[in-house]
């Protein structure tokens, strides 16, 4: 299969990129690193990436920025990112991506959590990951040519926990070997939701 991957510098990317690439052909997509360069906020941006790469059998986003901080400390910009870029434009992959993706194709998006288990500073991830599961939902239905959408909520990677982990010590380590590591106060068994 002939897969985009759009955040494939970043860690969830890298670990995707790293479980299909044996058995796929990735193509790899980002703002400011891989084989195409693409700004998913910006629909012609993500456009020109489909021109660039044309028919593919599957698309998978592990892109997305969102603002954290205090709720008081919000401002409306700071509330917008989040929308603009994980939900927007994600969305602007699969709404530009409809034409291109082979019949029976698939696109992949990723979410998060906190939308089911919030953070303190976390209320425009929250946001976004619950607008970027109601678009799925409801996409999911109306998708042409036998195509498929889904949305991911993976768990903490070992490698984001030196600048994620503070924030969710209660939640399973998800190893690059794909085992499970309990962190403090989380579960020996890893929820089916993350």
């Amino acid at each position: 299969m002939r897969i985009v991957v759009v955040g494939a510098e970043g860690d969830i990317g890298k670990a995707v990129c790293a479980e299909l690439e044996s058995r796929h052909e990735i193509i790899r997509a980002g703002r400011s690193s891989g084989d195409i360069r693409v700004d998913m906020a910006n629909r012609a941006s993500v456009d020109a990436m489909y021109a660039s790469c044309g028919k593919v059998d599957a698309v998978v986003s592990t892109a997305g920025d969102v603002h954290f901080s205090r709720l008081h400390d919000y401002t409306e910009e700071s509330f917008m990112l989040g929308l603009r870029h994980k939900v927007l434009g994600q969305v602007n992959l699969v709404l530009a991506g409809l034409d291109i993706v082979n019949e029976a194709g698939s696109f992949t998006l990723t979410s998060g959590v906190l939308d089911r288990d919030p953070i303190r500073t976390g209320a425009a991830a929250a946001r976004a990951n619950g607008a970027l599961g109601g678009f799925v939902v409801g996409a999911a239905i109306e998708m042409p040519r036998g195509l498929r959408i889904n949305v991911v909520s993976p768990g903490l990677l070992d490698v984001s926990v030196p600048r994620y982990g503070e924030w969710f010590p209660a939640t399973n380590l998800f190893l690059r070997n794909g085992s499970v590591l309990p962190t403090r106060g989380a579960s020996r068994e890893p929820s089916p939701e993350r």
